[in-house]
């Protein structure tokens, strides 16, 4: 009977064996250059509604159609409590575009037009954050 230091020693040891766990030295985040990210907030009108909130996520994820998204991200607020925090939000949408010019493409495509017409009576609050690299 192996002891339990023994026993963790040896798992650890066969998931790293069996590539449940990867380690690798010098691992560095990836970082995002010469992107533009727009980041979007919204607050429902009804605030708690599990409805409206999955009105807007499906609107959301149709609007993720539009060609000039590169990546593209739904969230909700994390279960994190600070007071820099501010979780007062339902939903963001989180938008990588290739640059500005991209981005004003996507304000005026018919899918995000769509969009604002189909769920603009969702929300009672919208609040965007753009950003591109600092220089």
């Amino acid at each position: 009977m192996s002891t339990r230091r023994e026993f963790i020693s040896n798992t650890g040891k066969a998931m790293v064996a069996g590539g449940l766990v990867t380690l690798t030295e010098n691992e560095t985040p990836h970082m995002i250059e010469n992107k533009f990210i727009h980041h979007v907030y919204f607050w429902l009108k009804n605030t708690g509604s599990k409805e409206d909130r999955a009105k807007l996520v499906e609107g959301l994820q149709k609007l993720s159609k539009v060609t000039t998204i590169k990546t593209f991200h739904i969230g909700m607020p994390a279960d994190t409590n600070r007071d820099v925090i501010d979780r007062s939000y339902a939903i963001s949408w989180f938008v990588l575009f290739d640059n500005a010019a991209d981005q004003a493409s996507y304000q005026v495509d018919p899918i995000h037009l769509k969009f604002v017409e189909e769920c603009s009576h969702l929300w009672s609050k919208v609040v965007v954050y753009d950003s591109v690299d600092v220089k």
